[in-house]
């Protein structure tokens, strides 16, 4: 539940400014950190866009202002110590002012897979005319199940072959193909990893009919 920033802990942040991590909701990857008062809590809130305010400049600045690289706020999670925000966003463009995907020094194609599978969800949603991935869903499960399979055949192939770089260009065109999959019979790589999180659980047994 989204908290009121009276409720907030504010005894250890100086000036009574709140640290606050905005993280990729797509990807998952880190993208920076900022601060907020309470005006600017307040703002970003209202307006569904990331507003921190500035130190050095004493002011409010809303992310994207100047650059239109906006982050367009999805969830808001206090820590445990109400201390501390965790904003997950959707980013219009880079979030660094060096033109990188993030303010830290991680590889911008961290968490991709995620982003690619919210591009086969848009895809799906809108089926523009002359993607791949339109035609796929256009021919429906039983071509892309038979897709999946020849690229499972081909990854193996590549495998047994001890070819490194054609297994993973044959993985990448799996993958790809799983995620249409898994897209088409309505699924996610989250309910995926809700799986594999309880199949991890001790004392798990996996049962096949």
């Amino acid at each position: 539940m989204r908290k009121n920033f009276s409720e907030l802990n504010l005894s250890k942040c100086a000036d009574g400014l709140l640290p606050v991590i905005i993280q990729d909701s797509r990807t998952l990857k880190v993208l920076m950190l900022g601060y907020m008062n309470e005006e600017a809590y307040d703002k970003t809130v209202a307006e569904g866009k990331v507003t921190f305010y500035s130190r050095s400049r004493r002011t409010l600045w809303t992310k994207g202002e100047t650059s239109g690289n906006f982050l367009y706020v999805d969830e808001i999670f206090t820590d445990c110590d109400d201390d501390t925000l965790l904003i997950k966003a959707t980013p219009v463009g880079p979030t660094c002012h060096t033109g990188s995907v993030s303010c830290f020094q991680t590889p911008d194609n961290e968490g991709f897979v995620r982003e690619l599978q919210s591009v086969i969800q848009q895809r799906h949603a809108q089926m523009p005319e002359g993607s791949y991935t339109t035609t796929l869903f256009n021919k429906g499960v039983k071509k892309i199940t038979q897709k999946v399979g020849e690229e499972a055949v081909e990854t193996i192939i590549e495998a047994v072959d001890g070819n490194k770089e054609r297994f993973v260009y044959e993985a990448s065109d799996l993958l790809y193909h799983l995620l249409v999959l898994m897209e088409q019979m309505g699924c996610s790589l989250a309910d995926i990893e809700n799986e594999l999180v309880i199949r991890h659980k001790p004392g798990y047994k996996h049962v096949k009919e």
